[in-house]
């Protein structure tokens, strides 16, 4: 599973001119499910997102996680992160997960994210999304715990 981890002040999702989703700061997660992944790749993924040390302590270093800055947590599916560029002009996303799996680990991910942290939003699995976010820093990270099928 892929997660491209960002710091954000502010974060937002909207759908049909609707605002579904909304943190202020906190982490806005773009998250894949890569063919072969599973709840233990997504479980894997999340302790590391949650446990992540991306906020700046008393002497501006980065060493609090999302719990310790009472940060909000968003999670939005994006397919897009598995692409393929290595070659031509068009990307390809064989490596992503099919739509059925990818849907199911991203609701088994947001349901986990729910027990472990108090201030959860997403976004919609298969839906035209607009993400709007303020990147703290800008502070950006890409996450990646492979499938033991994927070694």
């Amino acid at each position: 599973m892929i997660a491209l981890l960002q710091r954000v002040t502010e974060a937002s999702v909207v759908v049909e001119a609707q605002c579904i989703a909304r943190i202020a700061k906190g982490l806005l997660v773009l998250l894949c499910a890569e063919r072969g992944d599973s709840e233990k790749e997504a479980d894997a993924l999340l302790a590391k997102l949650l446990s992540y040390r991306v906020f700046a302590d008393a002497e501006s270093k980065m060493n609090l996680n999302l719990a310790q800055v009472q940060g909000g947590l968003l999670l939005v599916p994006q397919f897009t992160l598995a692409a393929d560029t290595r070659s031509g002009t068009r990307p390809s996303f064989t490596p992503a997960a099919p739509p059925a799996e990818a849907s199911q680990l991203f609701d088994y991910t947001l349901s986990r994210a729910c027990a472990l942290h108090p201030v959860v939003a997403s976004g919609r699995f298969g839906a035209d999304m607009q993400v709007a976010l303020v990147n703290d820093g800008p502070v950006t990270f890409w996450l990646q715990v492979s499938s033991a099928k994927a070694a």
